[in-house]
């Protein structure tokens, strides 16, 4: 009989009670009295079936071992395909687990908990790729402006099952913030435009909602549902649409300039009330601004543009209307200016030819007024090139007056009077000599300084039609003639008193008090206590033997007729060339008509 021949107690069992069996059967067999042949045949029919029970049961557990066998090695290429997955390198590999574990069960029973975690971790990762990808193409989608996201951009975020590491989780993390960050930008951006349409078009009085619902609907903020799109088609039609806007405020602005000062220049021509400009007082603040700087809604609306051409058409219609009184008053305003600036005016557009041109209609009065307007211009150019000069002039004429009062002041009096302003006139008078020493300064100046403007300028200065240079040449020659008068009338002087000392020397005689007091000629001359003459008081007439000293003024009085009355620099002193020698005469018959004096031989 066969057996197992397993050196363990179960095998030791299971043999001592297939012998005992064994036993009891030959025992059976022989109280039956079966033939020895019968007896072999049997037991070989019963170690067959014996085999045949062995061999089944052999199979069994071999089927049975290479099904675990498999199962282990499924766990472990699954646990090997989950690691590679996840990219997990710390897990202890399938080798380590043969080593630890002595039979397939156990191998199983320790791999299978390792299969499960990693089953989780798979999932658990999944669900976070799947939420990054779904934030990822969201955003992409958002930033793209396309609903459905082209194949190419699919294929690049398809979910790979075989790559679920931490590395590869770690790239869409970043690629997820960096369009985060993008999406942020663009919002940002996007905002940023909104905002300056809206200032744009609250600028230009335009409706605000319907401008961005054209670049986008998104971009209104009455539509709360739909996010605000950021794609690039949104932020180029927002540029554009800026763009538009800024070029519609610069050509609104340079078209209200233009019609502000078309408005200003017909308002001060037609003398507008202050009512009037009050209604278009923001245009004020239009002109001297910056496309920048104006913010304020409505300032640069079609109504307000439409509103001030109105205006502009109202006073050109009304400005056409009474262009002559216009030509009037600008042909005033420049003879104004050039009688203020001592420039002869151009006779072309004088009052009364104006008049007659716009009368008879050979003359466009638009075209006159602009003439006009042109010579007030220059007029105005000319005198800044001037202002040097006549700012000496000025200071010459002013030197001039105080001589004036200083001879007016010389010939009172009672100026040594101990009266009320006597001390102040004594100053003025100080002040006047030092100012008339520089008179002759002044002049030699002022002529350097105009001969200096005709070579700069190749013109004459003229000072209301007459050459500057020749008055003062006139006025340096008569001051120089008034000079020689005044030393003359000196001369004379001391040699009246000298005739008068020898007539007393001869004669012995004085006049007396009474007649002295009493004694007046009427040739300007008074006595004096010793009997000597003094010239009184009194002012030459402008027709007098000394010569004349002529400003600008007197001159010009002399010229032309803006100046009616000619003035005099200063009053010339008594001139005792031309009355000395018949006053000295009729003195000396006087004296020898007195009882008291000798015969003249």
């Amino acid at each position: 009989m066969l057996a197992i021949g397993s050196p363990t107690a179960a095998c030791v069992r299971t043999s001592t009670t297939c012998n005992a069996l064994l036993r009891e059967l030959q025992q059976i067999w022989n109280d039956i009295g079966e033939s020895e042949t019968e007896k072999d045949r049997m037991l070989m029919e019963l170690e067959r079936e014996c085999l045949e029970v062995y061999k089944r049961k052999v199979e069994e557990a071999a089927n049975a071992k290479a099904s675990l066998h498999q199962s282990v090695a499924a766990k472990e290429a699954e646990l090997a395909t989950l690691m590679a997955a996840l990219g997990e390198l710390n897990i202890y590999s399938p080798v380590q687990t043969e080593k630890r574990s002595a039979s397939l069960k156990q191998k199983l029973a320790a791999i299978t908990p390792l299969v499960e975690d990693m089953k989780m971790k798979k999932e658990e990762r999944m669900k976070q790729f799947s939420d990054i990808k779904a934030q990822i193409e969201k955003i992409s989608t958002e930033i793209s402006g396309y609903s459905i996201l082209n194949n190419a951009f699919m294929s690049s975020l398809s979910l790979d099952e075989h790559d679920l590491s931490s590395r590869r989780l770690n790239d869409y993390q970043i690629h997820l913030r960096t369009l985060q960050k993008e999406k942020s930008g663009r919002l940002q951006q996007v905002f940023g435009y909104v905002n300056d349409v809206h200032l744009l078009c609250g600028v230009l009085g335009l409706d605000f909602g319907q401008t961005v619902s054209e670049v986008h609907p998104s971009l209104h903020g009455s539509n709360q549902e739909q996010t605000t799109n950021i794609s690039n088609n949104t932020l180029e039609g927002l540029g554009k649409a800026i763009v538009m806007l800024k070029s519609e405020r610069k050509a609104r602005l340079q078209k209200l300039k233009d019609i502000a000062d078309s408005l200003f220049e017909l308002w001060n021509l037609m003398d507008s009330s202050k009512e009037e400009r009050n209604s278009f007082s923001r245009l004020r603040s239009i002109v001297g601004s910056s496309e920048c700087e104006i913010i304020e809604p409505g300032v640069l609306s079609m109504e307000l543009v439409e509103q001030a051409s109105a205006e502009v058409e109202r006073l050109t219609k009304l400005k056409a209307s009474r262009m002559k009184e216009l030509v009037l008053r600008k042909r005033s305003e420049l003879e104004d200016i050039c009688r203020m600036t001592h420039i002869e005016p151009d006779t072309s557009t004088a009052a009364e030819k104006s008049n007659a041109l716009i009368d008879s209609g050979l003359v466009d009065p638009s075209e006159l007024l602009a003439s006009i307007e042109s010579q007030i211009v220059k007029v105005k150019d000319e005198a800044t090139s001037r202002k040097e000069i006549m700012d000496r002039i000025d200071r010459w004429l002013s030197a001039c007056e105080e001589e004036n009062w200083l001879e007016d002041y010389n010939q009172d009096s009672n100026r040594y009077n101990a009266g009320r302003g006597a001390h102040i006139n004594l100053k003025r008078a100080e002040r006047a000599r030092m100012t008339i020493n520089k008179i002759p300064g002044m002049v030699d100046n002022l002529m350097i300084r105009t001969l200096a403007w005709e070579g700069e300028k190749k013109t004459l200065f003229l000072y209301d039609g007459v050459r500057l240079v020749t008055i003062l040449e006139d006025y340096k020659l008569t001051r120089q003639q008034r000079e020689e008068e005044k030393k003359r009338s000196r001369d004379q002087k001391k040699l009246q008193d000298l005739l008068l000392i020898e007539k007393e020397a001869m004669y012995g005689c004085k006049p007396s008090p009474r007649k002295s007091n009493s004694f007046r000629k009427p040739n300007g001359f008074r006595a004096n206590v010793n009997g000597s003459m003094t010239p009184t008081p009194r002012r030459n007439s402008v027709g007098g033997a000394t010569p004349e000293l002529l400003t600008p003024r007197s001159y010009s009085g002399r010229q032309n007729g803006y100046f009616k009355e000619a003035r005099r620099l200063s009053v010339a002193p008594l001139n005792f060339v031309a009355i000395s020698k018949e006053d000295i005469m009729s003195f000396a018959s006087i004296s020898g008509s007195d009882p008291g004096s000798p015969p003249q031989n």
